[in-house]
């Protein structure tokens, strides 16, 4: 018997722990494991049901600059801010990566005919960036910091006095996809979403190829084999950063791609239901 409630309590653990893998398919593997009967089954999956409800996780919100940002869209940003203020109540630390959009490669655009250089290019489109954060954050009033972070410490220092981290750009070389991958890294993030301006990863760039497919759940190393680039230059638009894949990978964070445009999406994927595209 000591095995059956070895199995129960580290289960338990596991499903309080890590909502964001589903905790019915776990539990049903553990149920037949310990050959338990229907009656039993129904009521403890209502336990674990309330259970996974109230259980607190650590999430890292990318929010592309291309759905936020593209232009600046102010009500679609305050339909972030009330998406925000729940996902609060249900996580641990709540981080927020934003980038600069359209408005970032016009300002680009701007100091290459200037003649910058790459890295004062980045430069520009980092300020960008943070402003479309401060406005996020200055929207959310006492829970975000109100001044945003431009390092991963001072993120950590804001997550540990219980504030939502909403921050853009940190250095040049460096996409927002890539600094959320860092923080999440740092933080030991359950899970990452991104909201993006498609409906997921495709095989192809559907704005380009009519016959592009969506694919509902790709590897890491099968993701690589989809990036029309591999390294960073100012402006990169593309689903994922490469690098941020790499940082990502190292610890398996488990990360959904999602239509960013309808920020519900993003609550659907903190509650682990099948949205979009899963990368693990």
């Amino acid at each position: 018997m000591l095995w059956r409630r070895t199995v129960i309590y580290v289960s338990f653990y596991i499903i309080g722990r890590k909502s964001v893998i589903n905790p019915f398919e776990h539990a049903l593997v553990c149920f037949r494991l310990l050959n338990l009967e229907k009656s039993a089954m129904s009521f403890i999956m209502v336990s674990v049901h309330n259970n996974w409800e109230g259980a607190l996780v650590r999430v890292v919100l990318r929010i592309g600059g291309s759905v936020v940002a593209s232009p600046p869209d102010p009500v679609l940003m305050e339909k972030y801010v009330h998406l925000l203020k729940g996902l609060r109540k249900q996580c641990e630390k709540l981080v927020v990566v934003v980038g600069g959009g359209f408005v970032a490669r016009e300002f680009i655009k701007v100091a290459e005919g200037m003649g910058l250089r790459e890295s004062d290019k980045d430069e520009v489109a980092i300020s960008v960036s943070r402003i479309i954060a401060q406005l996020l954050a200055r929207r959310l009033g006492d829970l975000a910091s109100r001044m945003v972070p431009t390092s991963i410490d001072e993120a950590l220092r804001s997550l540990e006095r219980g504030e939502i981290v909403v921050m853009g750009g940190l250095k040049p070389g460096m996409t927002t996809d890539a600094v959320a991958a860092m923080i999440a890294e740092r933080i030991g993030a359950d899970l990452l979403v991104k909201a993006a301006d498609q409906d997921g990863i495709y095989t192809k760039d559907p704005r380009r190829y009519s016959d592009a497919e969506k694919i509902n759940e790709v590897s890491f190393d099968e993701l690589f084999g989809l990036f029309e680039e591999d390294k960073h230059r100012a402006g990169i638009h593309q689903i994922l950063d490469p690098e941020a894949v790499r940082i990502l990978q190292r610890r398996k964070t488990k990360t959904v791609i999602v239509n960013g445009f309808d920020p519900e999406n993003v609550a659907l994927a903190v509650k682990g239901e099948k949205v979009g595209t899963i990368i693990k």
